[in-house]
């Protein structure tokens, strides 16, 4: 939380069980650490799982992947890059007290976050109208179709997550838009960002797994 002292800067409420501000700041940043170091077995479990199916299915799954748009998923691997360069750019600012140019920075990340998901659900929509989304409309005409449409299970699974992820980040960084506007962050107090901005780089992250998993394996059929 924070405070509007009467020299017109944030400051960093001290909560009880601290000593000071920066043993504070250390503990937030731990925390969200701790909480990355958790997405990462989460993640790192469906990737597991998904390697182990690919082992016993590999042609299948490299035939499936043949079908993945290449182009739209190579679009939004760039965009996702590019807002993990606004977000440090939006660190950068908080950190130096520039709090117009982390307003920018901010909606900037926002707006490319929701370009990623308006291709992404843009790719969802032609995977539906192709019938390649599991379930009883399912159709294929390659020479496994069990496991080809397992491996579009694990596709709109591990994507999907990763689209709730993004949507929390757009989410996290509105709120942080919101009180950049209300003056309640800057060079005295910035932890928000800095937090915010390693969960938004560890989703960029992930995509890019995704991205090789998913989208490369198939280019060679082509």
């Amino acid at each position: 939380m924070s405070e509007t002292i009467a020299t017109g800067k944030p400051e960093l409420a001290l909560r009880e069980q601290f000593y000071t501000t920066e043993q504070q700041r250390e503990a937030t940043t731990l925390g969200m650490w701790v909480f990355l170091a958790s997405e990462v077995m989460f993640f790192g479990g469906l990737f597991l799982a998904y390697t182990v199916y690919r082992s016993g299915h590999a042609i299948a799954f490299d035939q499936a992947s043949r079908d993945m748009s290449v182009i739209l998923g190579g679009m939004n691997t760039a965009v996702l890059i590019t807002s993990s360069f606004t977000m440090a750019l939006a660190v950068h600012a908080a950190q130096r007290g520039h709090t117009r140019a982390l307003g920018w920075f901010l909606l900037a990340t926002i707006l490319i976050g929701l370009v990623f998901l308006g291709i992404k659900f843009t790719e969802y929509l032609q995977h539906y109208w192709e019938h390649k989304a599991p379930g009883l409309d399912f159709q294929t005409n390659l020479t496994d179709p069990g496991a080809v449409e397992m491996f579009f299970v694990f596709y709109f699974l591990m994507t999907m997550l990763h689209a709730v992820h993004m949507i929390i980040g757009i989410g996290l960084l509105t709120v942080l838009l919101l009180r950049t506007g209300l003056l309640t962050l800057g060079r005295d107090y910035h932890s928000p960002v800095v937090i915010t901005g390693l969960y938004w780089h560890f989703v960029d992250i992930v995509w890019v797994f995704l991205f090789a998993i998913f989208y490369l394996p198939g280019l060679h059929l082509r």
